[in-house]
Order: structure tokens, then sequence, then C-alpha cells
């Protein structure tokens, strides 16, 4: 018996290794994997092995194999059965942190059970709810709010869906993807082009990874308003616009990040806390964002296309990354 694991062996280079099946310590289960989910965003940055050095530490996976930038076996969106384990576990169908692996041990503890009425594709979004949840706590959004959220990917979609259950004055998602719109308003969403969109915003969320797109965000902030900034750039150090009338407007830009729960909150939520709420807030719109599927043993040329690995040859990477991502929101690995 041997159990299937996806490495990262150096950029551009994926590879789907046959280990021994591995046995769980004592506080530990063996989850046989259903299916896992690809944050292409993040990601993609890992197989062009463009994670910074200086933040590899925080940029683990939590139950990441190997080390940054290669080899690695990274992500963190999986949904399986607990095969061993404490026995109120044992059969349940549990989320969990890991990446595309066949067969991952973890701790007890870091085993989420999931409700029976969420299919096990919905689950992997939990992840990805997880990190739009904790950065509506830090944006501190309530009632009557006007909010856009910039980038219409698994991100910006995810924070959308949660954003629309809190009863605001005014909700669009800005996206200059034609099909990614058209996504947006079957959700019962509004969806507007960056040229269109509304200003006077208490908060935006900006999720495109782009530059342009975190400008845009910065002009329709009100005054006294405030950019969450949810894109991670890897190695880029985008232009941020503040000069103008960034400070005479009294514009904030705050960064959030999952590794903690968001300040607001972080006396009264743990970690896991927070990932068990994400768990439950996902209903049946989030079903909208599974976009492709694909075997485990196609996974390093679905990440080659994710990464932007251009056709021409394989010294040709494509100029613009998020172009071909752009296509998929969450793309399922089966098993």
């Amino acid at each position: 018996m041997t159990a299937r694991e996806y490495w990262t062996e150096a950029p551009f280079t994926g590879a789907v290794r046959q280990v021994p099946i591995p046995e769980p310590a004592v506080g530990e289960v063996l989850v046989e994997t259903e299916v896992s989910g690809i944050s292409s965003g993040t990601e993609s940055l890992v197989h062009r092995g463009e994670v910074p050095a200086s933040v590899s530490d925080l940029m683990r996976a939590p139950h990441q194999l190997g080390e940054f930038p290669s080899p690695v076996s990274h992500g963190y969106l999986n949904v399986g059965i607990v095969k061993q384990g404490p026995a109120q576990l044992l059969g349940k169908r549990v989320f969990s942190l890991s990446g595309h692996r066949s067969h991952v041990v973890i701790p007890a503890e870091s085993c989420h059970v999931i409700p029976d009425n969420c299919p096990s594709e919905r689950a992997l979004l939990a992840g990805i709810a997880e990190v739009t949840l904790n950065a509506i706590w830090e944006a501190q959004v309530t009632l009557a709010d006007r909010v856009a959220v910039i980038g219409a990917g698994m991100v910006g979609l995810s924070a959308a869906l949660l954003l629309s259950r809190i009863g605001l004055q005014r909700l669009e998602v800005v996206e200059i993807d034609a099909d990614r719109r058209a996504v947006v308003e079957s959700l019962g969403l509004t969806a507007v082009t960056p040229e269109d969109a509304s200003g006077d915003n208490d908060v935006v969320f900006h999720t495109s990874a782009h530059e342009a797109g975190l400008a845009r965000a910065l002009e329709i902030t009100g005054d006294d308003g405030a950019v969450v900034e949810l894109s991670w750039y890897g190695q880029k150090s985008p232009q941020v616009p503040l000069g103008a009338d960034f400070h005479a407007r009294r514009l904030r830009i705050i960064g959030s990040q999952v590794g903690q729960v968001a300040s607001p909150k972080r006396l009264r939520r743990t970690r896991a806390e927070r990932l068990s709420t994400a768990l439950t807030l996902l209903d049946e719109r989030f079903d909208a964002l599974i976009t492709g599927r694909s075997p485990l043993e196609e996974l390093p040329a679905v990440m080659d296309r994710m990464a932007g690995r251009g056709t021409a040859g394989p010294e040709k990477p494509l100029e613009d990354h998020t172009n071909t991502s752009r296509q998929e929101i969450l793309h399922v690995v089966t098993y």
C-alpha cells in the first residue's frame, strides 16, 4: 500500500511521488483524501519559486512537507475521511489545512468535522472563507456600510458572499473580466467594471494582486475609509499611489493575513474557532466557485498552466501570470 503526494521539485517542475502510507502517532489521525483544492494565487507563486526567503516561515502551509522554495509539498484545502485516530473521529469526513496528498497525518485537533449537509467539494472553500472572514473582522464592517470588493477570483467572491449576509447599504464586486462579472451576477451580486465602480466606500477589499487594482481601490475609498489588502505579491513590489490626496483624505491600508486572528477578535477567538465558523458559513452559492477538476496525476500540468507556463515552450512563461488563472476560480483535485 502506497500513498501519492504532489511536490514542487523546482520552479515550474511538479511531480507526484509514490511513498509509504504515513503512520499516525498518539494524538494524530490518518486522513484518506477525497478531494483537495488549488488556491491558485498562492500556489502559483510556490510553483514559480517566488516565495520570498524573508517570509518563507510565515508562508508555510500548516501541514506542509519540505521547505521553500523547493522541494516542497504545499497546499491547504483538503477534505477526507479519518481512517485511524481517536474513536470520536473514525469514519468522519473532515476538512483540514493539508495539501495535495492521498493520505495525510495531522494532529486530531486540526480536523474539522464537516456538517452532513455540506458537500465535500464545497467544504474545500472553508480555508478561503476563513481568510475572508478574518479580513471582514479586521475591517469591522457593519450594517448599512458601503463596500466594494476588487477582483472576482476565489478570495474576492468568497469575501463578497460573506459580506452579502451583513445587510450592507451597497456591495459592488469590481472585475475587469466579463466572464467573471457574469459569475458574480449569477450569484445575485452586483458586478461592475473598474470605470463604473461607485466611490465613497467605507471599506474596499482588494484581492486582484495587481497594482492597478490597488490604485483603483484607493480612488473609490471614501474619506477616512480603509482598503483591506488581501493580495499576496510574492517577490514583486507593487507601486502604491500614496501621493495626491491619500494623506489629505486620511485613507488607511490594512494588511490582512490569516496566520493570526484579526486583532479586533484575537482575545476572544482562536484560529480553530475561526475555521470552524467559516465552515458553517458555506452555503450553496459557494458551489459556483468550483470551475475545474482533474485527477492528482494531472496536477503537474495543471499547475504549469495556472502558474503561467507559455505554450511556445518550457522556457517561455507568460508575461501576465493572471491571464491563465483568471479562467478558473477553484480547481478541485480528485483521488
